[in-house]
């Protein structure tokens, strides 16, 4: 049986509903279709030297890698190697294949620092130490049950704030890219990210198939956008948050609670069952807010590293 490693491609439907049913079976908590990966795939910034990769046994896709230069951080040569392979495919040499390709595309673009995401199973730490990683930080993946969970009442906004809908923004998203640049350069990581490309934001962000920003829910106070909850759809029955904060002058006035608490009501209303996000275990505050929402914690992927040369 051998596996054949090679380059996903945009035009070909097979490479993507094989790409995407990998990713579901490894990793059932993240959003993702065919659409969405050709548009990643077509979209992402240059500068990112993105190269998605499959694994393939006999036609059918068995395993998957994310590639791509963390272009948006002002710390230069980092790279991101995220690897999955269909649990029913284990112990073939895919997973091992995918790292190699994916460590040489890196290492060509000039990248010195390798990160991956792993998910936390002794087999896959294992493997992660083999190929030379060594652990990091950790993120939970966490679920809500919007069929039958109950949600906290909606409550009404404050004097001076005011619920807005992402699509209100249409004819100029600029007000949320500024929010979203300012809130995701104070989450927890170990990979400082600045949003300076309002264009690639509008690409990779805005346009992208996935993103619901009928759904997404903006706080403004005295009419400036200060909190939102950012929201993604399967155009099937999941929902899952995104991004979720609140600008710096306006923290600890519960503003990211009362976004997200609409988000989500306005999102089971709309028929979707399930609500998916994800936090850095070191994310105390956010990680309080969604447990009071009810989610629950389903997963948790450990952040490896690895040193080139």
């Amino acid at each position: 049986m051998t596996v054949i490693v090679r380059d996903l491609r945009p035009d070909a439907r097979a490479d993507l509903e094989g790409f995407a049913r990998v990713r579901h079976r490894a990793l059932p908590y993240l959003l993702v279709t065919a659409e969405s990966l050709a548009h990643d795939l077509t979209r992402m910034h240059p500068d990112a030297h993105y190269r998605p990769l499959i694994a393939v046994v006999d036609g059918e896709v068995i395993g998957t890698a994310q590639v791509h230069l963390t272009h948006e951080s002002p710390v230069p040569d980092q790279g991101n190697v995220n690897v999955y392979v269909d649990p029913r495919h284990t112990r073939l040499g895919a997973g091992a294949l995918l790292v190699r390709a994916a460590e040489e595309h890196l290492a060509a673009h000039g990248a010195r620092r390798l990160f991956a995401w792993v998910v936390d199973e002794p087999g896959n730490r294992a493997f992660a130490e083999l190929h030379g990683y060594r652990a990091s930080r950790s993120a939970h993946f966490l679920r809500l049950d919007l069929a039958d969970g109950a949600l906290p009442p909606l409550a009404s906004p404050p004097p001076g704030v005011e619920l807005r809908r992402g699509s209100d923004f249409a004819a100029d998203p600029r007000p949320l890219f500024e929010l979203d640049a300012e809130t995701t350069a104070d989450e927890p990581s170990d990979v400082d990210t600045e949003f300076s490309d309002y264009e690639a934001w509008l690409e990779e962000t805005w346009r992208h198939p996935l993103f619901s920003p009928e759904l997404t829910s903006v706080a403004l106070v005295d009419g400036r956008p200060a909190a939102f909850s950012a929201c993604r759809t399967d155009g099937g029955t999941r929902y899952g948050t995104v991004m979720t904060g609140t600008a710096r002058a306006f923290r600890g006035r519960g503003l990211a609670k009362l976004a997200k608490n609409d988000s989500l009501h306005r999102a089971r209303a709309a028929g979707f069952t399930e609500a998916f996000t994800g936090n850095d275990t070191g994310n105390g505050p956010m990680l309080a807010i969604n447990k009071w929402f009810g989610y629950e914690v389903c997963a948790t992927e450990v952040r490896y590293v690895r040193e080139l040369g």
